[in-house]
C-alpha cells in the first residue's frame, strides 16, 4: 500500500499520541483509594481491650462547637511567621506568639493549584499529578472528606470565596455566595464579596462550619508579583477580618459549653514571580494556624511553628468534630490539639486514626503485614489494651502514666510510618502500561527514521507493506506471543494495571496494533538493508555531502535531545533554544555572505527550492537513487542562488537579515523572564504590567495591533482585511474593559468589565477569515486558476490565528507576536528565498522558531507559566471544550503560528505538490524524537529526586505539544491534498 509522506507522517503521530496517553496513564496512577463506600461504618472500632471490657465503643464527642476555616489563597508562609507578618499582621503575630493557638508550616505536594490542594485539605489524601488538569473544571468530590461528613451528620455548613469549593460540594452548604478565580485583575471586589456577609454570619447561632475562601492575596501575586506594595496592603485586610472573627467567637463562648476553633490556612504559597503550581519553597511551605481558647497557654510558654503535612488537616478537623476520620486521608492527628485531654481520650482518638490508616494500607498494599507502620500499629494497639486494663482497674500509679505515654509515642511513631507508607503509593507506578506504552513510540520513531529515504525523495511517497503471507505469517506470531505475555502479567500482577483492567476486545486492539507496528517496522528495516547493499555495488552512485546547516540541524537536535537528561537543563530550556536560534542565525549569515562574496561555486547544494525563480522547476532527483539515498535535509542538485539577481538595497537587506532576526530575538528575551534561576529578575513584562505604566502599556499595545495589521493585510482579500482591522480594533476593546489598558479619552477605568462581549465579537470575527480562507482553498480545486485562490485562502487561514492570538495574548506580550511575524516576513523574503532552502530546512527552522516562541511567551516547563486566564476569554461560564482549546491554543501560540506560516510559505512558494508532504513528514519526525527520547528517560529517572517537581510537568508539556503536533500534521495533509488537487 502507497501513502504520501505527509499522510504516513500524520497516520504515524496519531498512533504515537496514543502510546503517549497509555505510557502517561501508567504514569501518573490514580492514588491511594478506599474500596469501602463513602458512608461509614455505623460502629467505629472500639477501644483495644486485653481481657476486660471496654465501655467506649462510639466516636467521641466534639471538641469544638463552632469550626471557622478561613483559607487565604497563595499566603506563604513567611507572610505570617517572617518579617511582613509583623509589619502587616500584629494581630496574628501576637496570636502565633503569644495568645491561644497552636502554630504550623504545613507541607502542600505539588501541583500546588487550588483544586488538589483543596482535596487534600479536606480528604487528606494525596491527589493524583494529574488533577492539575481536573483543576479548570472541578467535578463534584466523591471521596470520603471532612464538608461530606459533616453535612451527614447534620452539622449546618456556610460558605463564601472560591467557587471551586461550589463545585467540588455542590448541594453541601445552606447558604454560599461564590466568587470565580480566573479573572485574577481583580483583587478588590473578589474579597470584598466575601467579607460582606460576615458581620450577620457572626451574629446568627445556625450554624456549626463556616468556610472563608479568600482569593484577592493569589490575583495580586499573579499582577504583580510577591514584591509588589499591594501585598501589604491585602496582609492587613486579612488580619482585620481575622480580628473580626476571633473577637466574635470569643464573645460566644462565654455562654458557650464548648470552645470554638478558628482555623487560618492556605492552599498553596507563592513563588517569587508570583504565580504557583511548582514545588519551590515559596509554593509548598503554606501557614496552618490552629486558635481556640482551648488551647491557653501558659506564660512564658514559646510555641515554634512545628513542620507537618497538609493532610494532617483532615484528621485533625474530623476528629475536632466528632465525625470519623475520612477513608482516604493519609494524615495523622495534630497532637497538640488534643494534648490537654486525659490520656485515655488522646488515646482513643490515636487508635481511631491507625485504625483507619492500616485499614486503607490493607486496601492498597498487597503485602501489608511485612509493612513496618503495620507493624508498629499492632504493637501500639497491643500496649493500647494493656494500659486500658490497668486503666479499667483503677491503678493510677506512675506504671500506668509511663505506659500511656509509650503507648502515645508509640502510636505517633505508627502513624508517621503509615503515613509514609501510602504517600509512597502515589509513585508505585503501572509499569505494564508504561513499556506497552514506550515500545509504541519507540516503533512509531524507529519506523519515521527508516522511511526518510523514501520521506523525502522526489515522489515523496512510502510503500507499506500490510498484506504479504510474510507480514501475515510474523503478525500473528507476534500477536499471539504478546498475547500470551498480556494474560500473564496481568494473571501474576499484585497491584493495579489499566491494561489488565480493559475489556478484552480493547486489549486486543492494543496487541495488535504493537503487532502490526512491528511487522511494519521489520519490513522497513529489511528493506533498507537490502536496498544499502544494491546501491553498494553500485560505483557510480555516490552519497551527497551534507551542508554545513545539515550539520547544525542535526548536531542541534541531537544536543537539545541529551540535554533533557538533566534537570537544570530542563527547567531552563529555554536558554537552549535561545541559543540554537542565536546559533541559526550566524549559520545563515555565514551563508549569505559566502554566497554573496565567494561566488556560487561554494554554494551549498539542494534539491527541492523554495522562493523567488523556481516556479515550474522540477526536482532532478532521480527517481531510481532518491528511494535510498542517504538523508539529507537540503539535496544533491547544484543549483545557485539567487543572491547574484539582487540590486542596492535588496542585497544589502539579505545581508542584514540575519543581524536584524538576532536583534529582534535578544529584544525578546529582555520582555519575559522564564524558567528558574532567574525567573525573580526584573524584566520588561513586569515593568508594563505595573498600575503605574498603564499609559505606556497602552501606546505599546495599540501599536503592536496596528504593525500586525500592517504585516498581515497584505495578502488578504478586502473583506478579509476589512474583518481583520475590525477585529484587532475589538482586541484593545476588549483588553480596555477589562481593564488592562486606557482608551486614549479615557484616563481612569472605573466601569471594569469581563469584556465578554467585545471578546465574542473578535471571536466572529477569527471564525469569518477562517471562513473564508477555507472557501478559498476549496475553491482552488475547482477553478483553473486554482493557485491565487489557494495562497490567499492559506494566507487568510494565518491572519485568523494571528487575531486569535492577538485576542489571547496579555497586552505587554503583544510585541512577541509583531517580532514573529516580522522574523518570518525577512525570512521568507531575504533569507529562505534568495538562498533557495530545501522544504526539510525550512521546514526545522520553522519549527526551531517557534520553539522560541513558545518561551519568548514566558512560558517554562513549569505548570505555573500556562496562562489559566485564556481559556475564558469571551466566556462567561465554563465549557469544557472552547475553554481547553483557548488554553492550549495560548499556549503553544509560537509553535502553531510558525507552523501555520510553513504551510502559507511552501503552498505559495513553490509548484512543486510534494513540498508540503515532505514537510509534515520532517516535522512530524523532528516532534517525535524529543518525546520517544523524553519517555525513556523518565522511565530511567521515575524514582529521581525531582520526577514530580521538574520531570513530571515537562512530560505532561511533551504529550501536550505531541497533541497540538498530531492536529498540524492532519492540517499539513489537508492543505498537501488541496495543494495536489489544484
Amino acid at each position: 500500500m502507497r501513502l504520501g509522506s505527509g499522510t504516513f507522517a500524520a497516520c504515524c503521530i496519531v498512533i504515537e499520541v496514543l502510546g503517549v496517553a497509555l505510557f502517561l496513564r501508567g504514569f501518573f496512577p490514580t492514588p491511594v483509594r478506599s474500596s469501602s463506600r463513602t458512608e461509614h461504618q455505623a460502629e467505629p472500632p472500639a477501644e483495644p481491650s486485653a481481657g476486660a471490657s471496654s465501655n467506649w465503643t462510639k466516636l467521641p464527642p466534639p471538641l469544638f462547637r463552632k469550626v471557622v476555616i478561613m483559607l487565604i489563597d497563595a499566603l506563604r508562609d513567611d507572610f505570617v511567621f517572617g518579617s511582613k507578618g509583623v509589619k502587616f499582621m500584629p494581630y496574628t503575630t501576637y496570636l502565633v506568639e503569644k495568645g491561644s493557638s497552636h502554630s504550623f508550616v504545613a507541607e502542600a505536594k505539588p501541583p500546588t493549584v487550588t483544586m488538589p490542594r483543596i482535596k487534600a485539605l479536606v480528604t487528606g489524601s494525596l491527589p493524583g499529578f494529574i488533577d492539575v488538569i481536573r483543576n479548570l473544571n472541578s467535578p463534584a468530590l466523591l471521596e470520603d472528606n471532612v464538608v461530606t461528613q459533616a453535612k451527614a451528620s447534620g452539622k449546618r455548613i456556610i460558605f463564601y470565596g472560591d467557587e471551586t469549593w461550589m463545585k467540588l460540594f455542590p448541594n453541601h452548604f445552606v447558604e454560599y455566595d461564590g466568587t470565580t478565580s480566573f479573572f485574577v485583575s481583580d483583587y478588590t471586589e473578589v474579597d470584598d464579596n466575601v467579607t460582606r456577609h460576615l458581620d450577620r454570619v457572626l451574629r446568627r447561632g445556625d450554624w456549626e462550619v463556616l468556610i472563608l475562601h479568600y482569593l484577592g492575596l493569589d490575583h495580586i501575586g499573579h499582577i504583580s508579583g510577591p514584591s509588589s506594595p499591594l501585598i501589604g496592603r491585602k496582609l492587613s485586610e486579612m488580619d482585620s477580618v481575622l480580628r473580626k472573627i476571633h473577637t466574635s467567637l470569643l464573645s460566644e463562648e462565654r455562654e458557650a459549653l464548648l470552645p470554638s476553633l478558628l482555623v487560618l490556612c492556605s492552599d498553596h504559597g507563592m513563588s517569587e514571580t508570583g504565580s504557583h503550581g511548582a514545588s519551590s519553597m515559596e509554593e509548598v511551605n503554606t501557614p496552618l494556624i490552629l486558635i481556640s481558647s482551648a488551647f491557653e497557654r501558659k506564660p512564658g510558654d514559646t510555641r515554634r511553628p512545628q513542620r507537618v503535612q497538609q493532610t494532617d488537616l483532615a484528621a485533625t478537623l474530623a476528629i475536632g468534630l466528632g465525625l470519623p476520620i475520612p477513608k482516604t486521608s493519609v494524615g495523622g492527628l495534630l497532637l497538640p490539639v488534643v494534648e490537654r485531654k486525659p490520656m485515655r481520650e488522646q488515646l482513643r482518638f490515636l487508635h481511631l486514626n491507625a485504625v483507619q490508616l492500616s485499614k486503607l494500607l490493607k486496601e492498597n498494599v498487597p503485602s501489608y503485614q511485612k509493612e513496618p507502620g503495620f507493624q508498629q500499629f499492632k504493637m501500639s494497639e497491643k500496649l493500647h489494651g494493656n494500659w486500658i486494663r490497668l486503666y479499667l482497674e483503677e491503678n493510677n500509679s506512675e506504671v500506668l502514666s509511663n505506659l500511656g505515654i509509650k503507648v502515645r509515642r508509640q502510636y505517633l511513631d505508627a502513624l508517621r510510618t503509615l503515613g509514609l507508607s501510602l504517600s509512597r503509593q502515589v509513585a508505585q507506578y503501572d509499569i505494564y502500561s508504561m513499556v506497552v506504552g514506550a515500545i509504541a513510540v519507540l516503533e512509531v520513531l524507529t519506523l519515521l527514521l527508516l522511511s526518510v529515504p523514501q520521506a523525502l525523495s522526489h515522489k515523496a511517497e512510502l510503500e507499506v507493506t500490510l498484506s504479504s503471507p510474510v507480514f501475515s505469517l510474523l503478525f500473528y506470531l507476534v500477536s499471539l506471543i504478546l498475547w500470551a505475555l498480556h494474560v500473564t502479567v496481568c494473571t501474576s500482577a499484585e497491584g493495579s494495571c489499566y491494561l489488565c483492567s480493559l475489556s478484552w476486545p480493547a486489549a486486543g486492539a492494543v496487541m495488535m496494533l504493537i503487532s502490526a507496528l512491528l511487522c511494519v517496522v521489520l519490513s522497513a528495516l529489511t528493506k533498507a538493508v537490502v536496498s544499502r547493499q544494491l546501491l553498494s555495488k553500485n560505483p557510480a552512485h555516490s552519497n551527497p555531502r551534507w551542508s554545513e546547516l545539515d550539520l547544525l540541524i542535526f548536531v542541534g537536535t541531537v544536543g537539545h535531545v541529551l540535554s533533557l537528561g538533566a534537570s537544570s537543563f530542563i527547567e531552563e530550556e529555554h536558554q537552549t533554544w535561545y541559543f540554537l536560534v542565536n546559533t541559526l542565525c550566524l549559520a545563515l549569515c555565514h551563508e549569505t555572505y559566502r554566497n554573496c562574496f565567494l561566488g556560487d561555486d561554494c554554494e551549498p547544494q539542494h534539491c527541492l527550492h523554495v522562493g523567488e525563480g523556481f516556479d515550474g522547476a522540477a526536482p532532478t532527483l532521480q527517481d531510481k537513487n532518491a528511494g535510498w539515498d542517504m538523508p539529507q535535509l537540503g539535496g544533491v542538485t547544484k543549483r545557485p542562488s539567487s543572491l547574484g539577481t539582487l540590486r542596492g538595497s535588496e542585497k544589502w537587506m539579505v545581508l542584514a537579515s540575519p543581524w536584524l532576526v538576532l536583534a529582534c530575538c535578544r529584544l525578546l528575551r529582555s520582555l519575559n523572564q522564564t524558567g528558574v534561576q532567574w525567573a525573580h529578575r526584573p524584566d520588561l513584562g513586569h515593568w508594563l504590567t505595573s498600575s503605574d505604566h498603564k499609559t505606556e502599556l497602552s501606546v505599546l499595545a495599540a501599536l503592536s495591533l496596528a504593525t500586525t495589521f500592517a504585516l498581515v493585510q497584505r495578502r488578504c482579500s478586502l473583506t478579509s482585511k476589512l474583518a481583520l482591522a475590525l477585529g484587532l480594533l475589538g482586541v484593545y476593546c476588549y483588553r480596555a474593559a477589562i481593564g488592562n489598558v486606557l482608551f486614549p479619552w479615557q484616563q481612569d477605568n472605573k466601569d471594569v468589565s469581563k469584556g465578554v462581549t467585545e471578546a465574542r465579537l473578535v471571536h466572529a470575527f477569527v471564525l469569518g477569515i477562517l471562513f473564508l480562507g477555507t472557501k478559498d482553498l476549496l475553491k482552488s480545486q475547482a477553478v483553473t486558476a486554482g493557485f491565487t485562490a489557494k495562497t490567499v485562502g492559506s494566507w487568510e487561514v494565518h491572519s485568523g490565528l494571528v487575531l486569535l492570538a492577538a485576542l489571547l495574548f496579555r497586552p505587554h506580550n503583544l510585541p512577541v507576536l509583531v517580532f514573529s511575524l516580522l522574523i518570518q516576513t525577512m525570512m521568507t523574503k531575504f533569507i529562505w528565498k534568495p538562498l533557495r532552502h530545501g522544504a526539510a530546512e525550512v521546514t526545522v527552522m520553522h519549527y526551531w522558531f517557534g520553539q522560541a516562541f513558545f518561551y519568548f511567551q514566558g512560558n517554562s516547563n513549569n505548570i505555573a507559566t500556562v496562562d489559566i486566564s485564556a481559556g475564558f476569554v469571551g466566556l462567561d461560564t465554563y465549557m469544557e471544550i472552547p475553554a481547553m482549546f483557548l488554553m492550549a491554543f495560548a499556549t503553544y501560540t509560537g509553535p502553531v503560528l510558525w507552523a501555520s506560516h510553513l504551510v502559507t510559505f511552501l503552498s505559495s512558494e513553490t509548484s512543486s505538490s510534494s513540498a508540503l508532504s515532505r514537510a509534515c513528514f520532517c516535522y512530524a519526525l523532528i516532534c517525535s524524537f524529543p518525546v520517544s527520547a523524553y519517555i525513556l528517560l523518565v522511565t530511567s529517572l521515575r524514582y529521581h529526586l525531582f520526577i514530580w517537581s521538574v520531570f513530571s510537568p515537562k512530560l505532561l508539556y511533551e504529550g501536550m505539544h505531541l497533541l497540538v503536533t498530531a492536529a498540524l500534521c492532519v492540517f499539513f495533509t489537508a492543505m498537501d491534498q488541496t495543494n495536489t488537487d489544484s
